[in-house]
């Protein structure tokens, strides 16, 4: 990690930080269930008095992203509860109700039969809420882009609509929201941005339209699937527009690039989703912050031309790629527990939720023990990265 001035205490953590970035984002990946963990994540920042500025989402990570923006701030962790327990809730008798606190009790057999079993629940009789099984889908007279699906989500649509109030997200002095979404017609990814356009239901469900399962979203004469599909973290989006602006970002990943050497099928089906979902979300934060880095090398060379020659044609073509921002980012991987299978995205029990809840706070709490990384970058190192999480 780089040198940093200025440390902060942690008394003042959240008077520093206030002070010291004009941009505070919360970046929240796509990984269904897991999602819970970016809930965790946001209690704890909630808890310590650090309030975003910016919430970018893709997939599950927009519809946390729709509750903590639509939301007071005084309810939004009370929403985030609510809207959690109404999709995990089981849909006929609970089958487990948390998963033991002990980790040395996770290698048990029938946590993961009933991790299982929680997950074929899901995929035969969907979640409150959420979706349900769509009768018949394979019927051809049937055929729509809304309706080319094996689940049915208009639960999802009911309960956005209950528990956000859209027009506290389009107010203009509202937190800023950015959701992504792939075009189907064109296969070229989009992002909606509430300082762009009005953001309604159908947006934040675009986001999560995965295929096959979930429908396509259209929104005005276009039809969208899950952002994931292109990119699964939003992180482009936020340090591109936030060019110009010292930057504080959370990015919260659902899947870890590392992870043991897989034994079986199954085990190889979990590597595999771990690994396609978090490589890219490497590539694109080595990418920005090699980019950042550039930028700012380039404005420090431009402050050294004379006055006399800052209207010259190849310093104005160098404007463009100049940027003096810093950036100090933070990530935060949810980790695989031992009970959960290949089906962990889709396995929506009530006693997961928590498990993966409980984890997303205490790794944020252990990060806010550490107020010295939150420090401003400084012009030698103005790209700064944190991989943060508790040891067990």
């Amino acid at each position: 990690m780089a040198a940093a001035t200025d440390l902060p205490t942690s008394a003042s953590l959240a008077e520093t930080i206030k002070h010291d970035y004009r941009t505070i984002a919360l970046v929240l990946q796509g990984g269904g269930a897991l999602g819970a963990y970016q809930a965790g994540v946001f209690e704890a920042l909630n808890d310590a008095g650090i309030h975003p500025s910016w919430i970018a989402g893709i997939s599950i990570g927009a519809l946390n992203a729709a509750i903590i923006a639509g939301n007071p701030p005084k309810h939004r962790v009370e929403r985030l509860r609510e809207f959690w327990q109404t999709i995990c809730r089981p849909p006929l008798l609970p089958m487990w109700s948390t998963p033991p606190l002990d980790p040395s009790a996770w290698e048990l057999p029938w946590l993961n039969g009933l991790s299982g079993w929680a997950a074929l629940r899901a995929l035969t009789e969907g979640q409150p809420g959420f979706f349900v099984p769509r009768p018949f889908p394979l019927l051809p007279w049937r055929a729509s882009p809304t309706t080319a699906s094996w689940y049915d989500t208009a639960p999802l649509k009911a309960t956005l609509e209950r528990l956000v109030d859209f027009d506290r997200i389009n107010h203009k002095t509202a937190m800023r929201v950015s959701v992504g979404a792939v075009n189907i017609r064109t296969g070229n990814f989009a992002y909606f941005d509430n300082t762009e356009g009005e953001l309604r239901v159908e947006h934040f469900m675009a986001s999560g339209s995965l295929p096959p399962g979930f429908p396509a979203t259209e929104i005005d004469g276009e039809f969208y699937w899950d952002g994931g599909m292109v990119s699964n973290t939003p992180l482009y989006k936020v340090l591109s527009d936030a060019s110009c602006r010292d930057s504080l970002v959370f990015q919260v990943d659902l899947w870890s690039a590392h992870g043991e050497l897989p034994r079986d099928l199954a085990e190889v089906t979990s590597r595999a989703k771990d690994i396609q979902y978090s490589s890219r979300t490497r590539l694109i934060t080595e990418f920005m912050g090699m980019r950042q880095k550039q930028q700012r090398v380039v404005s420090d060379l431009m402050a050294l031309v004379p006055e006399e020659h800052r209207h010259d044609p190849a310093y104005r073509r160098a404007e463009i790629y100049a940027g003096g921002a810093l950036v100090n980012l933070f990530h935060l991987i949810y980790r695989n527990k031992p009970y959960e299978g290949h089906y962990k995205d889709y396995e929506f029990s009530h006693g997961s939720m928590q498990q993966h809840w409980s984890s997303g706070m205490d790794d944020m709490q252990c990060t806010l023990k550490e107020p010295h990384w939150f420090a401003r970058p400084t012009a030698e190192h103005p790209f700064i990265t944190h991989d943060a999480h508790c040891e067990d």
